[in-house]
């Protein structure tokens, strides 16, 4: 992944050419962005990625032969963010539930290309590969060379991303090379619950319940059916 100061290595994938020329446009007007190849298929694409790393990709979704979800999921494991770009929203759902970076509705407006962008760069610069709990009150993360410590109290919640783990606290967010579960079995219960498949909490940052959802610090976020009654149990709710 790139450090500060490294280009952002792209892929662009899309059976459009005015498509992908237009995307390829608009990287080139963002300084930390450089794309290394285009593909026309997601079979090109997922032949390329055997043998080469990239950090970013643009993905259709609706292309013959190999939809860009199928080929999300052919890449599970790796370390790509993806953003995709669809001229059909139908398919937010399932894409969101794959952890992508963003969901782009062609046409998309330079301002909605660079928030995307923006939400992917946060998660890139801030990927820290290590996590470790210490004394039951710190959490340790490695951000490159350096070791940071995380109050516990200071954890908002995290969200899972594809192969991150990003935490939010009041004021930063950190993103890690994980799996949910992992962060899950290494948490204390007594602090935090999983509330879905993407989410865990801290129980102390609940601002308030709702139907479908809960409030932390002015986010909303969903619980899922199957984590409501264990919710509700641990926050001893009458």
């Amino acid at each position: 992944m790139p450090q500060n100061g490294q280009k952002i290595k792209c892929l662009i994938v899309d059976d459009n050419l005015i498509a992908r020329e237009s995307l390829l446009a608009l990287t080139c007007h963002v300084d930390d962005l450089s794309v290394v190849k285009d593909c026309e298929n997601a079979f090109l694409a997922y032949n390329y990625l055997q043998n080469n790393e990239v950090d970013l990709i643009f993905l259709d979704i609706e292309m013959p032969g190999m939809t860009g979800i199928e080929l999300t999921r052919n890449l599970s494991g790796r370390k790509n963010l993806i953003i995709f770009t669809t001229s059909n929203k139908d398919y937010a759902t399932e894409a969101f539930d794959l952890n992508v970076a963003d969901y782009l509705v062609k046409p998309f407006s330079s301002q909605r290309f660079l928030q995307a962008i923006d939400k992917a760069r946060e998660i890139l610069y801030s990927k820290t590969e290590e996590v470790e709990l210490e004394n039951g009150e710190f959490i340790f993360v490695r951000d490159s060379n350096i070791v940071r410590r995380l109050r516990l109290d200071d954890i908002l919640y995290a969200e899972a991303m594809g192969d991150y783990v990003k935490f939010y606290t009041c004021d930063k967010l950190f993103a890690i090379h994980t799996r949910l579960k992992s962060v899950e079995e290494r948490l204390p219960k007594s602090k935090f619950i999983r509330v879905h498949r993407s989410y865990i909490v801290s129980i102390q940052h609940i601002d308030t319940l709702q139907e479908g959802g809960m409030v932390i610090k002015g986010t909303f976020l969903p619980i899922a059916d199957s984590y409501r009654k264990q919710l509700h149990r641990l926050m001893n709710i009458i």
